[in-house]
């Protein structure tokens, strides 16, 4: 089976940066469209950022435009997101998921129901 593993997360000041992983096992990456979505308390997931399969096209969420960069390594089997200039309400548990290329190109904002792989999830945390 497919797995996805996130790690990187963390607690850090406003202004900090965190770079979070997600190691992939079970297939090759470049079979899947990858995404980071997040999750604060109370609020519904959101889609943060994707790639498609080799990395050219990306997509990022006006919250984080300009603050992260998403990337993969599909010789490592690893996706990436780089947050930088963090903000308070940037704190939320980030997944990391994965759709299958068989699935067709998903919907730009990431939709939840359009991922069929998921991490369990690293938590970052932005204190003021």
């Amino acid at each position: 089976q497919v797995q996805l593993v996130e790690s990187g997360g963390g607690s850090v000041q406003a202004g900090g940066s965190l770079k979070l992983s997600c190691a992939v096992s079970g297939y090759s990456v470049n079979r899947y469209f990858m995404g980071w979505f997040r999750q604060a308390p109370g609020k519904e997931r959101e889609g943060v950022a994707a790639i498609s399969t080799g990395g050219s096209t990306t997509y990022y969420a006006d919250s984080v435009k300009g603050r992260c960069t998403i990337s993969r390594d599909n010789a490592k089997n690893t996706l990436y997101l780089q947050l930088n200039s963090l903000k308070p309400e940037d704190t939320a548990m980030y997944y990391c998921a994965a759709r299958g290329i068989w699935m067709g190109e998903p919907s730009l904002p990431p939709k939840n129901s359009e991922y069929n792989r998921w991490g369990q999830g690293t938590q970052v945390t932005v204190s003021s």
